[in-house]
């Protein structure tokens, strides 16, 4: 007999979109689920739909919040009620491929981990493909490819989408409770990382979502920094990230082996001191090569110069600018 596995669906004023990712739910090849879903005080028909869904299957069990948590901490209430050995998580304005839980056991089972992920095909409102690759789009794959077997993959950035992820519950504990000092340090990120530390990432490039952009995703693909016209714009926003980052992992070091910890005091000291530093920094160079050492050369070279030389940057990025600009690429 299959095991069952949780589902959890966070949803707020979702109406427009819920019932397509509900019955493409409900329809999976893999049948045996529970599906979890806690409403965040939405204030247009969401929960009367869910409870016309829970009237008709009996998989489905649904909460209510009495005040708006935000996503991350609904999600953090979600993972709470998880009861069986495994758990996805769902966006409420997605579609899933039939296929998708049996797939993601069988990824996790035959590479024997403790989490699996995704590529998603990106699609308009109407579920027209406009990305057929997330982690192309997104410049994922690479990073994927060359970190998935280490706990660099969610270090110094995302690559774990959230609604891909199928995970085991015996982590949940070290997960909890989710970092709220930084905006950028979102749930997905955080799991990525806690479970890189501690176990197994398993990889799945097949896409087995539909990743609906509507215009009021909590997280989707814009790219904030292709749309600044200054360096002094993208640099602010490089420092800003990085801080929160740093800053959630300083709070909660004590979840990250030794050498992670060091790194991690070291790194929130240079990008502190980077926020002060507006034209050239010669201080500290070395954090920076412990951070992006194993990075592609150019990729290296860009964030130093971004990082660390902001007064010669700023000349290369307006050449570099212009150019994509009128390549029609930005």
């Amino acid at each position: 007999m299959e095991e069952q596995i949780d589902v959890l669906l966070a949803t707020y004023n979702g109406e427009k979109y819920i019932k397509e990712q509900i019955d493409s739910i409900l329809k999976q090849t893999y049948k045996n689920i529970r599906l979890i879903i806690s409403d965040d005080c939405s204030t247009d028909n969401t929960v009367r739909i869910l409870e016309e869904y829970k009237e008709k299957d009996n998989r489905i069990e649904i909460y209510t919040q009495t005040e708006n948590l935000g996503v991350v901490k609904n999600i953090e209430f979600l993972l709470k009620k998880v009861e069986n050995e495994l758990y996805m998580l769902s966006d409420q304005d997605d579609v899933w491929l039939p296929e998708k839980i049996e797939k993601s056991i069988k990824t996790l089972k035959e590479q024997n981990a403790d989490l699996v992920f995704g590529d998603l095909v990106v699609v308009d409102k109407d579920l027209n493909t406009i990305y057929p690759s997330f982690g192309d789009f997104m410049l994922l794959n690479d990073k994927i490819k060359k970190y998935i077997g280490t706990n660099k993959i969610n270090y110094l950035y995302n690559c774990v989408t959230g609604c891909t992820v199928l995970s085991k519950k015996n982590l949940i504990e070290k997960i909890l409770p989710f970092p709220t000092t930084s905006k950028y340090l979102i749930h997905d990120f955080w799991i990525g990382l806690i479970v890189s530390i501690n176990g197994k990432m398993a990889y799945m490039p097949e896409k087995y979502i539909k990743y609906r952009q509507h215009g009021n995703n909590e997280v989707g693909t814009k790219k904030v920094s292709h749309e600044m016209e200054k360096l002094e714009e993208i640099r602010e926003l490089f420092i800003n990230v990085k801080l929160g980052v740093f800053k959630s992992y300083v709070e909660n070091n004590e979840k990250f082996p030794k050498d992670l910890q060091k790194l991690n005091v070291q790194a929130l000291e240079y990008f502190e001191m980077l926020e002060k530093k507006k034209k050239m920094n010669f201080r500290k160079w070395m954090v920076f090569h412990k951070l992006y050492k194993t990075e592609k050369f150019m990729y290296y070279v860009e964030n130093f110069i971004i990082m660390n030389m902001p007064v010669i940057g700023k000349v290369l990025f307006k050449i570099r600018y212009r150019i994509l600009k009128a390549l029609k690429k930005r």
